[in-house]
C-alpha cells in the first residue's frame, strides 16, 4: 500500500520561506512520480509540480515557474516543494499524491493522495 505524509504547513509570512515535505512509501511497482496539488478555499485543486523518483525529472506548472521548485531525497523517501517568496496567493491546503503514469499534473491520474497540509500565508 502506497502512503504519503505531508507535514511543514502552517502560518508563513508574505515573502518568507516555505517548504513543505512529502514521505513516501510503498511499492515501488505501484508509483513513480510525486506531485504537488493545492486548493484553495472556494477554489479548484489544482497542479503545482511533479517529479520522478526514479530519474529526478520534474515539471513545475507555468504559472508558477520560478517561485516553486520541487525536489527529492531519495536516502529519506521525501519530496519537497519550496518557494521563497510566498504570497497570500498561496494560501490553500496542499496535497501531495502519487502516480505511475509519466510527468503531469492531471489529478484523475492519481491514484493514491495524502491527507494534505493547510498553508496560511498571512502577515
Amino acid at each position: 500500500q502506497v502512503h504519503l505524509v505531508e507535514s511543514g504547513g502552517g502560518l508563513v509570512q508574505p515573502g518568507g520561506s516555505l517548504r513543505l515535505a512529502c514521505a513516501h512509501s510503498g511499492p515501488t511497482s505501484d508509483y513513480h512520480i510525486i506531485a504537488w496539488f493545492r486548493q484553495a478555499p472556494g477554489k479548484e485543486r489544482e497542479g503545482v509540480a511533479c517529479i520522478s523518483v526514479r530519474d529526478g525529472k520534474s515539471y513545475v506548472t507555468t504559472a508558477m515557474q520560478g517561485r516553486f521548485t520541487i525536489s527529492k531525497d531519495s536516502a529519506n523517501n521525501t519530496v519537497y516543494l519550496q518557494t521563497n517568496a510566498p504570497t497570500p496567493e498561496d494560501t490553500a491546503v496542499y496535497y501531495c499524491a502519487a502516480t505511475n503514469w509519466g510527468l503531469n499534473l492531471n489529478s484523475v491520474t492519481f491514484r493514491y493522495w495524502g491527507q494534505g497540509t493547510q498553508v496560511t500565508v498571512s502577515s
